[in-house]
């Protein structure tokens, strides 16, 4: 597989240097639902070992959801659809598999090749066993290249109808700025701590901005990550009933990794459930540490829901593309 990874690496840097040429054609706007997949695989591939795999990979469940919600909702069309068909080729997500004897066994992953935004996967295998091989290999690097896309669209899609006054007050307090659009408020503040929401009749959504100076590495580690938004959680956000609060929900596990985060070399990113303690309610969280720039600040951003009547998944999505748009004043 080494030459395998050696193909990939080129073809991520012949991509950005063609997306970085081409930054000034204007494409037309990508489709589809959030976190929807467009798979094109004709039958033969997508069946047996193959379909197992896939499905495995991108219809897992995703962690820190209450009841169980698929990562991608992956829709399955045949290879020659996408290449004669606008309509497929728009689609936002697409992961093309195609294996035929003559096939490189190359995986390429490209953006805003038809539409933006848009990540289009494309594994050219020689063998079932190839496809299957390659599918192990990347497919954190596939789902992670999707996220980020998802994000960014979220970001791309509040900032049209953004909130300018809360953004500016957000600037003004921490010193970087934050997309949200004109359905958030302004709850709560404390001198290193902001609490902004979105109220509507069958859904809630939250974000928990707390910044601290960096110390160690240590504020890295799960265990003081997940102390830190409990202490955090219980003093600055209080429930509907007396003496009720916010807190993690320690009965299940809290999942924890490393990832990318735009403009930050460090990043750890917390999935989860909260709960109130002394009252019925909960929902899904995700929180990102993240180290500034310059080194000197960490920040715990942390966006939650409570949606108890509808799926959470795409509500989740939403305060993860707020999240993950921190953009500092050296940027």
């Amino acid at each position: 597989m080494k030459n395998v990874t050696i193909m990939l690496a080129a073809a991520l840097l012949l991509t950005a240097c063609h997306s970085r040429q081409n930054e000034a054609i204007v494409k037309k706007s990508s489709s589809g639902k959030t976190c929807e997949m467009l798979l094109a695989a004709d039958k033969g591939v997508y069946y047996g070992d193959n379909k197992t795999i896939i499905d495995s990979i991108f219809r897992e469940s995703q962690p820190g959801l209450p009841q169980g919600e698929p990562r991608f909702d992956v829709v399955n069309i045949p290879v020659s659809s996408l290449h004669n068909t606008q309509m497929f080729q728009m689609h936002r997500n697409i992961l093309l598999c195609d294996v035929a004897p003559d096939n490189p066994n190359k995986v390429y992953i490209s953006h805003d090749k038809w539409a933006s935004p848009q990540v289009m996967v494309d594994i050219a295998a020689n063998s079932d066993s190839a496809l299957q091989s390659m599918l192990r290999l990347y497919a954190g690097k596939i789902k992670d290249e999707i996220y980020k896309a998802e994000h960014q669209r979220i970001i791309n899609a509040f900032y049209n109808v953004r909130n300018v006054e809360l953004m500016q007050r957000v600037k003004e307090k921490f010193g970087f700025v934050m997309t949200f659009s004109d359905e958030f408020r302004w709850a709560s503040e404390d001198a290193d701590f902001a609490w902004i929401r979105k109220e509507t009749k069958d859904f809630s959504l939250g974000v928990l901005i707390h910044v601290m100076p960096y110390q160690s590495e240590q504020q890295f580690l799960p265990e003081k990550i997940d102390n830190r938004l409990d202490t955090v959680m219980r003093r600055q956000v209080p429930g509907p009933a007396e003496g009720s609060y916010m807190g993690t929900e320690r009965r299940m596990d809290l999942d924890h990794r490393k990832v990318d985060y735009p403009g930050s070399s460090y990043c750890i990113e917390t999935r989860g459930m909260w709960r109130l303690f002394g009252d019925f309610m909960g929902g899904p969280f995700v929180n990102y540490t993240v180290l500034s720039p310059d080194g000197s600040q960490v920040v715990d951003v942390t966006g939650f829901v409570y949606c108890p009547r509808f799926d959470k998944r795409d509500y989740l999505m939403q305060v993860e593309g707020i999240c993950n748009s921190i953009k500092w004043d050296e940027e």
